[in-house]
């Protein structure tokens, strides 16, 4: 997604694309694939990206293809890592279009994570599941959390930010990308007004304090 995100301190992406015999689709793979190196540039050209990692503890499943909405007031983060990757749906997916199955994603990671009124919202065609909590006293509370993400808006900082390692050697949140991929790592991630359009969440421990699922015409 094309972030807009602005910064308040030290300004500032996962999967694995299967092989095919086919010439063809080789092509679009590589093309993918160098188009993977630019998003986290385009990521911190625009102040910032957040959330998944494919690998350890990210996204080892196939996607829907149906995109979410997640807002927060804000998200404090320990540990944080953005590298880019693709995330694959099921075979003959009828939300592929004229995908290949594929969806280009910032894959983010961060080892814990508090979470002030979170709402994430699914468009179901007419309807939309929302889902809420953390509006309370109580944060939402994460460990290992990955998300995928193609878009990303807010006010973000930063503590002991790295730009321009190897994904493959990131060591904040316990996710290593793939080899050769530009990446971001920071101590601390800190983020205000925080929207996002996801494609996958992942995390080892999620508490929802004050859970509340209803249908809405409406969404996050």
């Amino acid at each position: 997604m094309a972030s807009s995100v602005g910064t308040t301190s030290e300004t500032p992406e996962s999967g694995s694309a299967p092989e095919s015999s086919d010439g063809s689709r080789r092509g679009r793979l590589s093309g993918r694939r160098a188009a993977i190196m630019a998003v986290p540039a385009v990521a911190i050209t625009a102040g910032l990206a957040i959330m998944t990692a494919q690998g350890a503890l990210g996204v080892q499943f196939a996607i829907s293809g149906m995109p979410f909405t997640v807002t927060a007031t804000q998200m404090d983060g320990t540990g944080f890592e953005q590298f880019g990757g693709l995330d694959n749906m099921a075979d003959n997916s009828p939300n592929a279009g004229d995908t290949g199955g594929q969806v280009l994603v910032m894959t983010s990671a961060i080892k814990s994570a508090t979470i002030t009124k979170l709402c994430q919202s699914v468009d179901l065609g007419g309807t939309n599941l929302l889902i809420k909590a953390g509006a309370g006293d109580k944060k939402v509370e994460a460990t290992d959390l990955t998300l995928d993400s193609t878009d990303l808006s807010g006010d973000a900082s930063f503590s002991n930010i790295e730009i321009g390692n190897d994904a493959s050697t990131l060591d904040k949140a316990g996710v290593k990308g793939p080899l050769g991929v530009f990446s971001q790592q920071a101590d601390t991630v800190h983020i205000a007004n925080l929207r996002q359009t996801n494609y996958a969440t992942t995390a080892a421990v999620f508490k929802l304090p004050g859970l509340k699922m209803s249908f809405s015409g409406t969404g996050c």
